[in-house]
């Protein structure tokens, strides 16, 4: 199951490599984006924060609401589409990026939560609310690769150091 730090680094690379190398303007992706877009990436795990909560106050949290239920559904992150169209409809694009790029952070949680492992372990369920059916890859577990997430956190923060500091000289502002 990937790591916290994996959601949020993949998701920051992926919308920085956007940035540097596809996007036209470039002005709508800040370093502000950036950080959004990673704290996006780890959004489907809120409902760790919730179950946490809910542990400390007693209270039964629905099955729905528990790790691996709506929060981590394509439906989740497509709703933040709704208020991107909104903006950019307002041409407040800035804005209207800042919802774009947590759709997609969201999304790609479930995605490698689907390909990796992650989300309760059952997969998940890309065709709710019309099926609770859960799909799954899981490539960590089917493997018997355990050491592999801690590993892979490694690697992504350094190749995300080392393309900053290429491409951006992150060095001079230290």
């Amino acid at each position: 199951m990937p790591l916290a730090v994996t959601h949020i680094l993949t998701t920051i690379i992926l919308v920085g490599l956007y940035r540097d190398h596809v996007a036209k303007h470039k002005r709508y992706f800040t370093l502000h984006t950036l950080f959004i877009a990673g704290f996006a990436g780890l959004l489907p795990d809120i409902d760790f924060a919730l179950r946490m909560v809910a542990e400390f106050f007693n209270f039964n949290i629905p099955i729905l609401l528990q790790h691996g239920g709506l929060a981590h559904t394509p439906i989740f992150g497509l709703i933040f589409l709704i208020p991107a169209f909104i903006f950019l409809k307002q041409e407040k694009h800035k804005k209207a990026m800042y919802f774009f790029v947590i759709t997609f952070g969201i999304l790609f949680h479930i995605f490698l939560d689907y390909f990796l492992g992650g989300g309760a372990g059952e997969g998940v369920m890309w065709l709710w609310p019309i099926s609770t059916a859960s799909f799954k890859i899981h490539l960590i577990s089917r493997f018997g690769m355990k050491d592999i997430p801690i590993a892979l956190d490694a690697i992504l923060l350094l190749g995300w150091l080392w393309y900053i500091e290429v491409k951006h000289r992150i060095s001079d502002f230290i």
